[in-house]
């Protein structure tokens, strides 16, 4: 009887801190550490058999909305992994040695149930793309399946011209925070653009937002931006193409941004990568094989939004 997916999610669901290759081995007289590991590199197991897997269990909605995110998962030990690479964690505040990922979770607003759906591996040199490409591929891809939706949320990093006009253009709500350094314009062109944080707001502007145009986007493309003070020391500049938006209060913002940086959002309220270590050996990577499985298990675990995440717009 040779090695299967359902034997390693089995494992996966049973083991509650050691998610290594050599611990089930431990714990299986079938099969040895290399004959899982052959598997692992072996078996194509795509982000397709986890949309399979995923599709039964989704509540369509269609005021529902796409939250993508990206995660490193932490392989400072693992220097000769060949698709960790020295990237940016969100969660250490500093450049790590790394897997990145890219996922694309679907949140019903009227159950506060959320599945991920889809997922990237970030490797360019070995696909050539970046994480905005694959954001945008996930969007089409979401596009394509007909699955229904309304808004999608982004922190900065995808906050750019090219995915808020394809959303934009495809009949959806963005909402995303701008870097304070985004070059914007409220003036309908009398003036230069200027950074978001030097822009001036009278009382009604900061109660209702204010429309401006993001430097790059085409005339007659104007969206809704919102200052938001989130705490004495950080200010957020929140921007929609919902021109009939208002009244974005603190608890949106921290909604939408902390939701978004929060690298741990899964569909059991655990985090998607960073609560199993992915059992990669050296020299080798069955690291797809294994997050292919990871959403799978994940997505019949307990449903529910994280709290920090209950105040997202709707």
């Amino acid at each position: 009887m040779s090695f299967t997916k359902l034997d390693y999610c089995q494992y996966l669901l049973s083991s509650q801190v050691n998610y290594t290759l050599t611990n089930l081995a431990d714990h299986l007289e079938r099969w040895s550490h290399d004959t899982i590991n052959r598997y692992l590199k072996g078996e194509k197991l795509s982000p397709r058999l986890l949309w399979e897997q995923v599709e039964p269990l989704l509540e369509f909605d269609s005021q529902a909305y796409l939250i993508f995110d990206d995660t490193v998962l932490d392989k400072s030990y693992g220097p000769h992994i060949e698709v960790a690479r020295r990237q940016w964690s969100g969660n250490e505040k500093r450049v790590i040695q790394g897997i990145g990922v890219v996922s694309c979770v679907y949140v019903d607003p009227e159950t506060k149930r959320f599945w991920v759906i889809d997922y990237r591996i970030f490797d360019p040199n070995t696909d050539g793309k970046s994480k905005l490409d694959h954001v945008e591929e996930m969007l089409r891809s979401v596009e394509h399946r007909e699955i229904p939706f309304e808004a999608v949320l982004m922190d900065t990093w995808y906050a750019t011209k090219e995915l808020m006009l394809l959303i934009n253009g495809m009949g959806k709500t963005f909402y995303c925070p701008l870097r304070s350094n985004r070059q914007v314009d409220d003036s309908g062109g009398e003036r230069p653009y200027q950074r978001a944080d030097t822009l001036d707001w009278s009382d009604g502007e900061l109660r209702q937002g204010k429309l401006i145009k993001i430097k790059g986007f085409p005339k007659n493309c104007k969206v809704k931006l919102f200052r938001v003070v989130v705490t004495s020391r950080r200010t957020e500049w929140i921007v929609t193409n919902d021109l009939s938006f208002s009244r974005f209060h603190a608890g949106h913002s921290k909604g939408v941004c902390r939701a978004l940086e929060d690298r741990g959002v899964s569909s059991g309220g655990k985090a998607v990568d960073g609560d199993r270590e992915l059992p990669v050996s050296q020299r080798a990577h069955p690291t797809k094989s294994h997050r292919v499985c990871i959403a799978g298990v994940g997505s019949s675990e307990e449903p529910g939004l994280p709290e920090r995440a209950e105040h997202l717009p709707n």
